[in-house]
Order: C-alpha cells, then structure tokens, then sequence
C-alpha cells in the first residue's frame, strides 16, 4: 500500500488542505488505516469531483480508493453486478454497454467512483423517473470505525444514512447495482430554445415525461425581458430503427471522445463577466430554435464536460465555486428571484442547468426533494461574494429549499437545520455508530455534521 503526503482540493480546486494519503489494495488494508487513524480521523475519497471540501480531511488520513476497481460479477439476466466502490461509472459503461445494460442513473461526469455516487447519492436528469443513485443499490458493504465490515440492505437506517452521507458512516468497499436495458448506445435528442425563465419553465412542464432524461442551460447574465433564458434538452435512449444502417452493425459500441486537455492555468482576463455574457450570447444563438430526432453519443450526451482534460482549470488560479440548490414545485417565484440577483449583480458565468426533480429518496442527507433544481459555477474569489451567496442561502431556506452538500464549499452552519430535516437523526446515528469521530472530512467540521 503507497502512502504519501499530499494537498487535496475538491473539483473547485479552492482551500486546499494537506492529508497523510493512503492507497489500499485489499479490503484488509483499508481496515488496517481505519484502525490506525490518527487524531484527525479518516475519509474515503474516490476520483475527487466532489466540488467543495466533502472529500478532504486536513491534517488526518485519506484512503484513496480507487486501486479498490474489480467488477466482481455481471449477472445480464437480471442487469445486476457487484463491482468495488472504486470502480468508476465510465467503466461500467464500457463494460455493460456492449452487453446492452447502462448506468442507471448517469451524473455531469462518468469519471466519479461507486463509492462516491454512494456517499454523494448523485442524481441524474432523469431524476423525477429514476430518483437517486442509491435507489438501484441492492446491498453495499461498509467498513465501520470499528474495523468491521458490515452488509448493509435498503430499508435500514445505516443504508439511508450512508447513502448522501458524504462518507461519514464508514467506507463503501463493495456495492451491488441494478443496471436498465438499452439496445443502442446512441441518444435520439430534442433541443428547444426558450426566451426567458417562464418560456422555459412552460417547456419543461409541458415535456412531461416524453423523454427520460430533460435539463436546460440558463444565461444567468441575459437581462431585462431575456432574463432566465436557455436551451432545453430532452433525451432518451435511442432505438435500434432509428440508427442509420452503418450504425446498426455495432449499435452497443461505446465510442466516447476526447478534446485537447485545458493549459495548466487560464488567464483570469479570460474569465469576466464580458467573456462569460459573450460565450453565452454566442451559445445561446448557436442552438436550434427547435430540432428532434438528432443522434448523439451517449458521452456527448451525459459528459460532454469529461472530453475536456483538466476541466477545471477554466476558471484560473482562484478556481470556482459550484452552487447548487432546489426549491419544491410552487416556489417558482423563488426560483425566479435567484435568477434575477444573479443576472443583476452581473456574476460571470459559463454554466448554469436546469433540472426537475421526482420523489425524494430515504438517504438522510440526500439532495433531491421534487420541485425544482439550479447549478451555476461562479469564479472563486471576487469581493462580496460569499455574503451574495449567503443571500441566496437564506431566499432557498425560506423557501423550503436546500444547497447541495456534495458540492458545497461555503456554507455556514446555520443554515443547515433548516434545509435538512433529518439532520438531527443522522447525528445520533453518527454518535451512536462512531463515537470516537473516525470518519470526519473538511466538511463536517465546517457544518458540524
């Protein structure tokens, strides 16, 4: 087992903190670092996407996961396997789609582990008809504090609490999935352009569940009657009639791309909010008015961002900040508001997307409620940027809503409570389970979980 000293940031790339890095190979060595921890406590990490702080542990152990990668078992008949929590979601889908299965629930980026799907309880934009990540989990196994590897089922409390508890119940070493059938490893896509924010809320509803997978891009700097505007688009798994006749000869082949990797810094001129409002202009234009049918890759599709290397060096030295948050369905005019005070204080930027959420899942600290959900990146560092994002803090909160813990790295405390309810519960299972403090990250001691 390699160990090292390294600094650790979030994807973000913002307060990095230095933590003793482990990398175990066996199930019995990463129980041997959870029972040598030393003071600070320890904390599983996978491929380091979550944004914020959730994956960092100043000053204590981290246990890299991700020699932790064999596919156990694929059972295609029922769509069913059991893979390491180090196994990343863009290897299983080289791995099933060729067997006509697919990740059943398929985050911004393929390059994230099992493990962190688990402990982030990632969602999708097929949301509001899949639910959560942890809902096609059959069975996980968890290493404790205490050193012992428990199997934990859905319908229990340590299940609801790990899964969305940001690797604060112990660390997920196996997990079994369910996978859904595909028979082409194409999408077949609709694209609408919306004039502003009630144009697009208008399109996403009347949409309904036509599609499986639905999100939208937002200007978030086009002002006056453009305000909100945006790109919807609608997807579904592609079937084999619809693949023109060369396609159908290897319609499961996974064909990802991959651009030129970003320069190792970009410069901040680059970034302002005069490029941003010209890139969104430029992208917002460029986008048919209305197209269906179009076929694209299911990498275009779902993790258009991962064909660009290094990704996260768009924003410069600073690096960003990602923000996201959802509001219940009959909080539009929340949501309205939000977009407006970003709009008006002229915040740059280049990513902001839209989703509808279903039922909620069981995970205490899962994110998704139904209603409504916003993510924007904003470049790190500007003046009076972290009492501009705590105004929003409070507009969400008293509106029922709640940030999403997975890719925070500045909320305070206090308005935890408020935006999770089982919070409370999720404590006392900590106490309960860990009473020493094994497992503890940057976040937790930021927001006291």
């Amino acid at each position: 087992m390699s160990v090292d000293t390294v600094s650790l940031t979030g994807w973000g790339r913002t307060a990095p903190t230095t933590a003793l890095r482990f990398r175990p190979r066996s199930h019995e060595e990463a129980a041997a670092v959870v029972r040598g921890r030393g003071p600070r406590g320890a904390l599983a990490r996978g491929l380091g996407r979550s944004h914020g702080d959730a994956a960092q542990n100043a000053g204590g152990s981290v246990l890299d996961m991700t020699a932790l990668d064999r596919i156990h078992s694929i059972d295609t008949r029922t769509g069913t396997v059991v893979c390491d929590a180090g196994v990343s979601l863009r290897r299983l889908m080289e791995v099933l789609l060729p067997l006509g299965r697919f990740v059943p629930v398929t985050p911004s980026t393929g390059r994230i582990t099992v493990g962190g799907a688990i402990g982030a309880d990632v969602h999708g934009r097929d949301h509001r008809l899949s639910g959560s990540f942890s809902r096609h989990v059959s069975a996980l196994e968890l290493l404790t504090a205490d050193g012992e590897v428990r199997t934990v089922l859905p319908g229990t409390d340590l299940f609801d609490a790990t899964t969305g508890g940001l690797g604060l119940t112990g660390v997920v070493l196996t997990a079994t999935l369910r996978f859904e059938p595909v028979t082409t490893s194409l999408m077949s896509v609709d694209t609408q352009r919306a004039g502003d924010l009630d144009d697009l809320l208008a399109r996403f509803t009347a949409a309904g569940d036509r599609h499986r997978y639905a999100s939208a891009r937002i200007d978030l700097l086009a002002r006056g009657r453009a305000t909100g505007r945006g790109v919807l688009t609608q997807g579904s798994h592609a079937p084999l009639q619809a693949l023109p006749a060369h396609a159908r000869r290897t319609p499961l082949a996974f064909r990802p791309g991959l651009l030129p990797a970003v320069p190792a810094f970009v410069p901040e001129r680059l970034l302002g909010r005069t490029s941003a409002a010209l890139f969104n202009e430029l992208r917002h234009r460029g986008a048919p008015r209305s197209r269906t049918g179009e076929l694209q890759r299911i990498t275009t599709f779902f993790h258009a961002l991962d064909g660009v290397p290094h990704g996260n060096r768009l924003h410069g030295r600073c690096g960003f900040v990602r923000y996201e948050f959802v509001v219940g369905y009959g909080q539009e005019e929340a949501l309205r508001r939000v977009v407006e005070r970003i709009s008006r204080h002229r915040h740059p930027s280049f990513l902001a997307v839209l989703k509808r959420f279903g039922d909620a899942d069981p995970g205490w600290l899962s994110f998704p409620v139904p209603g409504w959900s916003l993510a924007f990146d904003l470049p790190a560092g500007p003046p009076g940027q972290g009492r501009f994002l705590d105004g929003l803090d409070e507009e969400v909160a008293a509106a029922g809503g709640r940030v999403c813990l997975a890719k925070d790295s500045r909320l305070r405390p206090g308005a935890l409570a408020a935006m999770y309810p089982r919070l409370a519960g999720f404590r006392a299972l900590r106490a309960e389970l860990d009473p020493g403090g094994a497992f503890r990250s940057d976040l937790s001691r930021r927001l006291s979980l």
